[in-house]
């Protein structure tokens, strides 16, 4: 019969080989798609600002004729902003709400490493103001 000496340690660096390789992979997934989701994060911020400034732009002419206050004209700024939506080839919502828009966009992140995709999702709004030309 053969004795068993439990202080040989063959095959150990094996397993700590393996464990480390595991945890190299998932570190390089959090950089990586954690990175690409940030990156996303930013890109679904500027895609619903620039929308809502869009959309915020389509004064109502004769009201604010009337009154001296801007107003949007709901169906015209909720279009512009589509119509950026349109040209960047995304896609979003839209809220008209008296001189304000407010914009929500949707993004999916495909993953490398991590399970995935992840979604992001960015709302900014942007406000009609009177403002003569070249004054802050």
């Amino acid at each position: 019969m053969r004795r068993v000496d439990w202080s040989d340690e063959r095959g150990s660096a094996s397993v700590l080989v393996a464990v480390l390789a595991v945890a190299f992979l998932m570190v390089a997934g959090l950089a990586l798609d954690g990175g690409r989701k940030l990156g996303a994060l930013s890109e679904a911020r500027d895609l619903a600002d620039n929308a809502a400034r869009a959309g915020a732009q389509a004064v109502d002419t004769d009201v604010y004729q009337l009154t001296g206050s801007p107003s949007l004209d709901p169906a015209e700024a909720q279009q512009a902003a589509l119509d950026y939506f349109s040209a960047t080839g995304h896609t979003g919502t839209v809220a008209v709400n008296g001189s304000t828009v407010t914009v929500t966009v949707t993004l999916s992140v495909p993953t490398r490493f991590l399970l995935g995709p992840f979604t992001v999702y960015a709302t900014e709004s942007s406000t009609a103001i009177f403002s003569v030309e070249g004054t802050p």
